[in-house]
C-alpha cells in the first residue's frame, strides 16, 4: 500500500461507480470482431442489457457508422425510451467500453474526461479504433457537460476501483507490467495517477489470476470496492481448483487492507462458479461474479446458467441495499474472455450536461 499527497483533492475527485450517473457508455458489437457464429447471442445480449439500463439513465453508444440508422430503428422496435439512448458513429476494433473509454474525474469546473492510451492490453490485440473512441465521441458532442483530457499513461478502466474519497485499488501484474508503460517503477505509476484522478492512497494487490483473463489481472474481475468500506472478492472454496491458492492468497491481502483514512474493510466473498470451458477447444473461461456494473439504483451481476448465480446475487445486495439486484447471463461474453462490467463505462452525474435527460436517480 502507499501513501499519496492529498493536495490533488481539492482540485479534481474521481468519483465511486455507486454516485450518481448520467449514462452507461457501451461499443456496440458487429461483425468485424472476433465473435463469429456467436454475434447474434451477443447482439441479443446487448438488446437486453440497453433495456435494463435505461430504467436506470441514459445510455451511448459508440457504433459502427454503417449501423447508426439501424440501431435507432431496432431500439424503436423494441419499444425502448429513444431519448435515453444516443448512438454515435465511431469505428471500433472490439466491445471492451471499460479499457477503452473516458475515465471521469470531478472538479470545481465540472466533470473532466480523462483519456488515457490505450494499447490493447499490453500490445495482444489491435487498438488503434478504440484507443480513439473517446476523442471521435467527444468531438461528436456526446459529453456536452464535460471538458477532455488527453493523458499519456498507457490505462484501462477496469484495471483500478474507487471508492471516491482518494483511495485506489489495482493489481500488480496489470499496472506494473512492463507491457504498460516500461519506463515507470511502482512510485511513477502512483504519482501519475494520483496527479490524474485526485488520489491519497493506493492499495496493490499481488495476488489473484483467473484462466482465461487476457488483462494481465484486472481488479474488476476479482475485488471490488463498495459503499461502507466493503469489498466484494471473487473467492474459491474447491480446495481441488487450479485457482485456489492464488484466490486465498488474495483473500489474506484483503483482509490486510486499509483505506486513505487508515480504517480496514469488511469482506464480503463471492460464491465460486463452476468452471466454464470454450465449446471449440476446451480452454477455461474467466467466469467471475466480480464483474458487476452499479448504475444508479440499478446492479447488474453476471450469471452464468450455474447453481451459484441466486448466491451471488444474494450477496451483492447485501453490499448495496436498497437497490435492484438483476443478473443477467454473460455466457456469450466470456467466450472472448470478458464480462459484463468489462462492456460499460459509466458517465458520471453533469457529463450529459445539466438538463439533459439522464433519468438516474441521486445515490450517495
Amino acid at each position: 500500500m502507499a501513501l499519496i499527497g492529498n493536495s490533488l483533492m481539492t482540485e479534481r475527485r474521481w468519483p465511486a461507480e455507486w454516485e450518481a450517473q448520467d449514462a452507461v457508455q457501451l461499443t456496440w458489437p458487429h461483425a468485424d470482431m472476433e465473435w463469429g457464429g456467436n454475434l447474434p447471442a451477443v447482439v441479443d445480449l446487448y438488446e437486453q442489457l440497453v433495456a435494463r439500463l435505461v430504467t436506470a439513465g441514459a445510455v451511448v453508444i459508440a457504433a459502427p457508422p454503417a449501423s447508426v440508422d439501424g440501431l435507432r430503428r431496432r431500439f424503436a422496435d423494441l419499444r425502448l425510451p429513444t431519448a435515453r439512448i444516443r448512438c454515435y458513429p465511431a469505428a471500433s476494433n472490439d466491445v471492451w467500453a471499460r479499457d477503452h473509454g473516458p475515465i471521469t474525474v470531478l472538479g470545481q469546473d465540472g466533470p473532466r474526461l480523462l483519456d488515457f492510451c490505450f494499447n490493447g492490453w499490453g500490445g495482444k490485440y489491435p487498438a488503434e479504433h478504440d484507443n480513439a473512441i473517446t476523442a471521435r465521441l467527444h468531438q461528436l458532442g456526446a459529453y456536452p457537460g464535460a471538458e477532455l483530457e488527453s493523458v499519456s499513461l498507457v490505462l484501462e478502466g477496469g484495471a483500478i476501483e474507487s471508492d471516491g474519497r482518494g483511495t485506489l485499488l489495482t493489481t500488480e501484474r496489470c499496472l506494473l507490467n512492463r507491457n504498460r508503460n516500461p519506463r515507470l517503477d511502482r512510485s511513477a505509476v502512483e504519482a501519475a495517477l494520483g496527479a490524474a484522478l485526485g488520489l491519497r492512497h493506493v492499495n496493490w494487490l499481488r495476488h489473484g489470476a483467473l484462466e482465461g483473463d487476457d488483462t494481465d489481472s484486472h481488479v474488476d474481475t476479482l475485488a471490488r470496492l463498495c459503499p461502507d468500506n466493503i469489498i466484494l472478492y471473487q473467492d474459491c472454496d474447491d480446495s481441488a481448483d487450479s485457482h485456489y491458492a492464488e484466490l486465498s492468497a488474495m483473500a489474506e491481502e484483503l483482509r490486510g487492507l486499509r483505506d486513505a483514512d487508515g480504517r480496514p474493510y469488511r469482506l464480503l466473498p463471492l460464491p465460486w462458479p463452476m468452471a466454464q470451458h470454450d465449446p471449440d477447444d476446451g480452454h477455461r473461461l474467466p467466469a467471475t461474479y466480480a464483474n458487476f456494473l452499479v448504475f444508479n439504483d440499478l446492479v447488474l451481476v453476471p450469471t452464468y446458467d450455474d447453481p451459484r448465480d441466486a448466491e451471488a446475487l444474494k450477496q451483492v445486495s447485501r453490499a448495496f441495499p436498497g437497490r435492484r439486484i438483476q443478473g443477467l447471463d454473460c455466457r456469450p461474453l466470456i467466450r472472448q474472455h470478458g464480462s459484463l462490467h468489462c462492456i460499460t463505462m459509466q458517465l458520471p452525474r453533469g457529463v450529459l450536461a445539466a438538463g439533459q435527460p439522464s433519468g438516474g436517480s441521486e445515490q450517495p
